[in-house]
């Protein structure tokens, strides 16, 4: 199929995509990698009035750290932030996940801020944000940041204005004591997630983070339990995901994925803490 007709404005300054917004509001779409939008566009699963086009506005392609986060730009792809040098050392969770992300070919087109707008309760990068407890920068004529745990409201819905975009991501860095860890199970390495966890060991306890299950990521704190303390966290866990049949697993399948690929990632977070 082909997209519907729409107005396409490639913007040159931030301000010029605030005032389409605010103009357009819900009929005005922002496309950065397009990975996403083009192929809901092609299907008109999406028909927007106005694409704003915003890949070539320097100030949304930095990565910037400042020894307690990380802020990343709307424009930044997965496959910049992946060849970023420091990305292993300063925020090593987000390492682990990226790789997990499509393939190559996806990730040198597709940004980091454009998954998290998306918001599939499959992806890789929400799931890090949440189980990081980072935050989203979202600009219109004002800016405001919010929590990934108030941002993702279900499936592929979030608590983004129509007159917002997604200015940047914040991530957490890496702090002394912590360890980190990532898996996931999916049919093929690059398809989407059947189950995929993220945890955060430190002496208090662990942060538990699944994706796949539930229709948007969702992460539980625990104190330092261990052996069938955590089988039964694990498994409780798991039945308020409220998995369901499809085609890709039983809800059964899930559920059990959660509980050995949660314990796993956990007990890998705990043997990485420095």
């Amino acid at each position: 199929m082909k997209p519907a007709r729409f107005d396409y404005v490639r913007a040159e300054t931030l301000a010029q995509v605030h005032a389409v917004l605010a103009a357009e509001g819900g009929d005005a779409r922002v496309i950065a990698g397009g990975q996403t939008l083009l192929p809901m566009l092609s299907m008109r699963l999406a028909r927007p009035k106005v694409v704003v086009d915003i890949m070539r506005l320097p100030e949304l392609a930095e990565i910037a750290g400042d020894g307690e986060n990380i802020r990343i730009g709307a424009a930044v792809t997965q496959q910049q932030l992946l060849a970023w040098p420091e990305l292993a050392r300063t925020v090593p969770l987000l390492a682990a996940a990226l790789p997990w992300v499509g393939h190559a070919q996806t990730r040198s087109r597709g940004t980091v801020c454009g998954s998290l707008a998306h918001a599939d309760p499959s992806a890789e990068i929400p799931l890090a944000l949440l189980a990081l407890e980072g935050t989203l920068e979202l600009s219109s004529r004002r800016r405001r940041r919010v929590p990934a745990a108030q941002f993702f409201t279900g499936l592929m819905s979030t608590a983004r204005a129509d007159d917002e975009m997604i200015e940047a991501a914040i991530f957490p860095c890496r702090r002394a004591g912590h360890g980190y860890a990532f898996q996931e199970f999916g049919r093929r390495h690059g398809d989407f997630a059947i189950v995929a966890c993220a945890a955060v060991a430190h002496a208090r306890g662990i942060r538990l983070a699944v994706g796949g299950v539930a229709d948007r990521p969702i992460a539980r704190d625990y104190s330092d339990i261990d052996g069938a303390a955590l089988d039964d966290a694990l498994d409780e866990f798991a039945w308020q995901l409220d998995a369901r049949d499809d085609l890709h697993a039983t809800a059964s399948y899930r559920r059990g994925l959660v509980r050995r690929l949660g314990r796993a990632t956990i007990e890998e977070a705990r043997r990485c803490r420095a």
